[in-house]
């Protein structure tokens, strides 16, 4: 008796637990809707439909309101207006039998009507604090108007610059890549779904998507099970370990299965090895995109894709066509839908909608918590740290406010541009142009002489296909001769030139891969007659991924990269080129100095010929090539300021590491110009023995600190033996006994190094 007594009050205890009564509340609910539910209903929930102005595939959603009546739709993406989303819930639990509300997903990728920079950019800020309030403000914004769902963040590792979506992520490296991912979901989750102002995060694209081959978009994408885990998968698994609700597969293929359909990864790795609880949503049309891959019918992808453990189809409406007679025919279970099911309504209720399916929207919030001041004075603070300076000879900047500037390029005086790709919901006329926000910035204390001085590019077709989607530059109808000769007047009226050239806003993002990174073909013979001229040249370089600039290196004798900088991004240059704000961002993916380089990235293998140090950069029968140094034109992690630091040797308190102990690495960082400024102090590790072939350094740390001038500080590391453990050729997660290097400096190259070793 005393024996079932204590078995009651364990019972009882656990049921008391908030997480276990909440848990079984939505069980028990869910249990009871599904239960009404027939099997049509089931896979409606499924189905996820665009009912918007934004579109990013070749489908289109048709009769919407017919099927969301008749149960047949478990959410809408793409809908950017509140009242649009208003009725379309209001049908939804009010004509459709069991009255189950939508979800309203959107590409809220860095931020939402306040825009911030590009996702690459935001992690050259190196600021994790900034960019989990980036999150946090697109969260309040999005919600106001309705939106439930984000898709993001997007957490592919991505070492080919010339894929068009290295613009959307946070680079190259998995360390910092995993900080990035747990920040942007808890941004947008915080820690309550239930609360009107979180919003569910997508984790995208899984998996391997950055590395699709020749850096061509929706390509395929091939490696080894060890690269995935010590180099590609860290990210995602961050994010699911962060509390992420959803995940997104990938276009590309893993071990020649499309993603979409690919049991190991959605299953195997995401749910049974990582204990994803969420649902998983397929990207636009993805599944019968597997028609493609050569994977059969849409009824066999179909079917594919649901027992791999993909949950809802996005647009492609495979699902709610084929899946009927799929179950008839034995090839899909009924199990396996309602699980699919499941995962969705739990979604739902997690959110509150079941509570009130209009709990987001307000017109009170809608009005008060959308493009404030206060949102927009992050944005631009977030802008400044996310710019980074590549070169500053002689101390060209910061500009003084006096004399005369001349401000020239095609994306001198376009707004439309500012945002960067991705920026759907953001309001592309109203933001500031440069040259709007320079002539703001210096009043009548500088005068300011504007001329385009070139087209984007010569070839007029490859011009609209790089702006589209209300991006355009207005290309002007006179020749390149008029138009450079015009900016040369301009030029010899002024004390100093401002050349504001790169890319346009999409030509990154997707669908827009180059074979040719470097700055098109107008604007580089813009650049050199500006040059030619014998005036002080700042080229403000807008781009989207890392460029070819070896020769720009070479001539220019200052480059800042601004990236695209979000809706503030006008004003954010004006403090960063007038000295209001020093920069400080540090790169997150390598420069290559030429194409053929590609891929280059810092935590590459040795092989078995590597150039020793005192190697010149070609030596026969080493692994370098005849016409190009080994070497990055920029590397990872590199940033200048407009003072400098100066780094003491590395102190460790031990040169042994001793098992399930800490050791801690220290040096003194010195601000040795004269203004304050703020540094990421950056430490790698490299092991020298291994099972397997290890990188020659691997990013395990970093700090930003600011020191005003002449001021040092320590800064200490510690190092556990999770920092060692990899992945080895059995896929077992471990430490290796063995020696160490330990760097650390202002980048992956310039560093200070020691040894230790792990016992």
């Amino acid at each position: 008796m005393k024996y079932y007594s204590l078995l009651f009050l364990v019972a009882l205890h656990f049921l008391c637990l908030p997480g276990f009564s909440q848990n079984t509340k939505m069980k028990t609910f869910v249990d009871g809707l599904m239960s009404k539910m027939t099997l049509e209903e089931k896979i409606g929930q499924l189905n996820l439909l665009t009912s918007g102005a934004v579109v990013t595939g070749s489908a289109v959603s048709t009769d919407v309101e017919k099927k969301i009546k008749e149960g047949k739709v478990g959410g809408l993406l793409n809908m950017t207006r509140p009242e649009d989303i208003k009725r379309a819930q209001q049908i939804a639990v009010t004509q459709s039998r069991l009255k189950i509300p939508l979800l309203f997903g959107l590409d809220v990728v860095h931020g939402y009507k306040t825009t911030f920079p590009i996702p690459l950019a935001l992690s050259c800020s190196w600021d994790m604090d900034m960019i989990e309030r980036s999150a946090r403000v697109a969260a309040i914004e999005a919600s106001a108007d309705g939106i439930n769902w984000t898709f993001s963040p997007m957490v592919d590792i991505a070492r080919d610059p010339r894929w068009g979506r290295i613009a959307e992520g946070s680079g190259e490296d998995p360390y910092l890549g995993s900080k990035i991912a747990a920040a942007m979901v808890k941004g947008y989750q915080g820690n309550d779904l239930r609360k009107p102002d979180n919003i569910m995060a997508c984790v995208k694209h899984f998996a391997l998507y950055g590395a699709a081959e020749a850096g061509r978009d929706y390509n395929t994408t091939d490696m080894s099970r060890v690269r995935m885990y010590n180099e590609y998968f860290p990210p995602y698994l961050a994010a699911v370990k962060a509390g992420a609700a959803t995940v997104m597969t990938s276009f590309n293929e893993v071990d020649g299965v499309p993603a979409t359909a690919n049991k190991w990864l959605m299953t195997d790795v995401l749910r049974n090895q990582w204990g994803f609880k969420g649902f998983v949503v397929t990207d636009y049309t993805a599944i019968n995109e597997m028609v493609a891959h050569g994977l059969g019918d849409l009824a066999n992808v179909s079917a594919l894709a649901l027992n791999a453990g993909t949950d809802m189809d996005m647009v492609g409406e495979g699902f709610i066509e084929t899946l009927p007679a799929s179950v008839k025919a034995g090839k899909v279970s009924v199990k396996n839908i309602d699980a699919a099911c499941r995962r969705i309504l739990e979604a739902k209720y997690q959110l509150g909608l079941f509570d009130d399916p209009y709990r987001n929207s307000s017109p009170e919030r809608s009005q008060n918590n959308i493009y404030t001041d206060a949102q927009r004075s992050e944005s631009r603070k977030a802008a400044t740290e996310s710019f980074v300076l590549l070169k500053n000879q002689a101390n060209l900047l910061p500009l003084k406010k006096q004399g005369s500037i001349a401000l020239i390029g095609p994306l001198a005086n376009s707004r439309t541009n500012m945002t960067g790709t991705w920026s759907v919901s953001a309001a592309i006329e109203n933001h500031p142009s440069l040259l709007e926000a320079l002539q703001k910035e210096v009043g009548t204390d500088v005068k300011i002489n504007y001329a385009k001085g070139a087209n984007l590019t010569a070839d007029s077709m490859l011009e609209i296909n790089s702006t589209m989607f209300g991006r355009s530059l207005h290309r002007d109808g006179r020749s390149a001769a008029a138009l450079k000769k015009e900016a040369l007047d301009i030029a010899a009226q002024s004390d100093i030139i401002v050349a504001a050239l790169g890319e346009a806003s999409e030509m990154t993002g997707e669908a827009a891969s180059r074979s040719d990174i470097g700055i098109p073909d107008t604007q580089k013979e813009l650049l050199a007659a500006l040059l030619a001229t014998g005036k002080p040249v700042v080229l403000v370089l807008f781009a989207g991924r890392p460029m070819t600039l070896t020769w720009e290196n070479q001539q220019v004798p200052a480059i800042l990269n601004v990236w695209f900088g979000g809706c503030e991004a006008g004003a954010a240059i004006a403090d960063v080129l007038f000295g209001a704000v020093n920069p400080s961002g540090k790169l997150t993916a390598t420069f290559p100095q030429n194409v053929g380089q590609i891929p280059i990235y810092y935590s590459h293998k040795n092989t078995g010929r590597p150039l020793a140090g005192n190697d010149k950069w070609f030596t026969k029968f080493r692994s370098n090539y005849l016409d190009v140094s080994n070497e990055p034109l920029y590397p990872f992690g590199y940033g200048l300021s407009y003072t400098s630091f100066s780094y003491s040797d590395i102190t460790l308190n031990s040169a042994v590491l001793k098992a399930g102990g800490k050791l801690t690495a220290t040096v003194t960082v010195t601000n040795t110009g004269n203004r304050e400024g703020t540094e990421v102090v950056q430490l790698y590790i490299r092991d020298m023995v291994g099972s397997i072939a290890r990188p020659v350094k691997e990013l395990k740390g970093f700090e930003r600190i600011t020191l005003k001038a002449g001021a040092a500080q320590q800064v200490t590391f510690t190092v556990t033996e999770n920092d060692l453990k990899y992945y080895n050729n059995e896929l077992k997660f471990g430490v290796e006994p063995g020696d160490f290097k330990l760097f650390i400096g202002t980048n992956s190259r310039d560093v200070k190094e020691t040894s230790f070793k792990l016992q």
